[in-house]
């Protein structure tokens, strides 16, 4: 029994859901991020873009990718593996390819901006508001975690 006062097996049950439900909110922005950036590649802009923005465009292509790989990982994982009981696998595992899932959205979505403010605004714009957008993500997805861990319940 875990301190729920459920069986250890409905725990991993519940957290493994818990987990995959989760990783369907972040999989539908990583996605649509995807999206966006496969069709810029085709636009007459791009083709006009500076080997800067183009290489700054594929950095974040592949940020974008790997994001993808890292958050659909443990879904796949339970697809192939939900029938051999490798629920506790499957979550400590999980659960750091999912938080370096995020990291590399959070970059890919602040490398999207930089790469739209250096196209409308310029550098300095750019480097201004792609700290901005970065710091935001890292303040909120990962400093406000442990603040909160070091809180007490009320």
């Amino acid at each position: 029994m875990t301190d729920r006062g459920e069986p250890r097996h409905q725990q991993l049950a519940r957290n493994l859901n818990e987990l995959l439900a989760e990783l369907r909110v972040a999989q539908a922005g990583v996605q649509i991020l995807f999206g966006f950036l496969l069709a810029v590649a085709f636009t007459e802009l791009f083709r006009a873009a500076s080997g800067f923005e183009k290489g700054l465009y594929l950095v974040t292509v592949l940020f974008t990718a790997t994001a993808t790989a890292l958050l659909t990982a443990p879904a796949a994982w339970h697809r192939l593996l939900f029938r051999e009981g490798q629920r506790t696998q499957i979550l400590r595992v999980g659960n750091r390819v999912v938080v370096a899932g995020l990291v590399c959205l959070a970059v890919a979505v602040t490398l999207t901006v930089a790469l739209i403010v250096k196209v409308i605004f310029g550098g300095v714009v750019m480097a201004v508001l792609a700290t901005f957008v970065g710091g935001t993500f890292t303040v909120l997805w990962f400093v406000m975690p442990r603040v909160l861990r070091g809180r007490r319940p009320e």
